[in-house]
């Protein structure tokens, strides 16, 4: 039997990507009636989290209770691979005591080789290379502000980072023009944009802000840095520029939305007159996490 990872949009074809965004819609259209249909009744996910998060651990557990499973919440160090088990040797492990596992972690590797030896469903909670599941979660409130994403035209601001290389794999798949501006040293991976271009992806990198923001329907960025990122006076120096504040979002259609997938520094990547203002949708992406989240274990666990 075939085992559904989640690991990254370029893995899965965009049929079965869309089938899970409407079914993640028809979850929350349920929540809003009371109704919590008990999809994953006795399903056990392990979340392992080597870095920090609000929305990922909220959004996978409240999932998995509202769908009648259990999630189980463990820091790299809580576990034996803290103390020098192999990847492996835990996957194996942890697939003998649980149904999925939800990994977050700095390296792409580690989320591969975990995958490679689990024998339950592996998902993607953020590494560095990629973020596919907040990616899922912006095209669905897109979606639910501006009408179908194909054709229409996406903005990002500042740093070519894991979400935003998520964003050129969504492009490819779901038919939008993606607009990347960002420092040159700060260009998303060239395998990236080659793996999307290979597809017929409309993704264009350039420097300018103004030129990327010109006539979009969203305008998407992200923190300037990374927990721990050791160059970050340097980095943020280099964004300034980027900064996403109401002169630039006045180039973007009329009815544009602003998206970032949070934590937000207000007065860095974004003014608070913008994330606060009337076009933010970032509350309303926040919690689209859940309802994404629930649709992607429905899909991993479904057979």
């Amino acid at each position: 039997m075939t085992i559904r990872h989640f690991l990254d949009l370029a893995d899965i074809d965009a049929a079965t990507l869309r089938q899970i965004l409407e079914h993640a819609g028809k979850l929350k259209a349920d929540r809003a009636r009371g109704k919590q249909p008990p999809l994953l009744q006795s399903k056990k996910l392990a979340m392992i989290f080597e870095k920090n998060s609000t929305r990922t651990r909220v959004s996978f557990e409240v999932a998995m209770v509202e769908l009648s499973g259990h999630a189980l919440c463990f820091n790299g160090s809580d576990l034996q691979l803290g103390r020098g088990e192999t990847i492996a040797d835990t996957a194996r492990v942890l697939s003998r005591y649980v149904d999925a596992i939800m990994l977050r972690c700095q390296g792409h590797d580690k989320l591969q080789e975990l995958a490679a030896h689990a024998s339950v469903p592996v998902i993607n909670g953020l590494t560095e290379f990629s973020h596919p599941c907040q990616i899922m979660a912006d095209i669905l409130t897109f979606e639910e502000h501006c009408g179908p994403i194909k054709g229409k035209t996406i903005a990002w601001v500042g740093d070519g980072n894991n979400v935003a290389q998520s964003l050129i794999q969504a492009a490819a798949l779901f038919g939008f023009t993606l607009k990347l501006a960002c420092p040159p040293q700060l260009n998303p991976l060239p395998e990236v944009l080659a793996w999307a271009k290979a597809r017929g992806g409309r993704v264009e990198v350039m420097e300018s802000p103004q030129s990327a923001v010109k006539g979009a329907d969203a305008v998407v960025t992200d923190t300037w840095v990374s927990m721990g990122d050791p160059d970050a006076e340097a980095q943020i120096r280099m964004l300034l520029p980027y900064q996403v504040n109401s002169e630039l979002m006045a180039l973007a259609a009329p009815q544009a939305i602003f998206l970032h997938c949070l934590p937000a520094h207000r007065g860095e990547e974004v003014t608070a007159e913008v994330i606060d203002g009337p076009q933010s949708r970032v509350f309303d992406e926040a919690e689209n996490r859940l309802h994404v989240q629930k649709a992607i274990l429905s899909w991993c666990l479904s057979h």
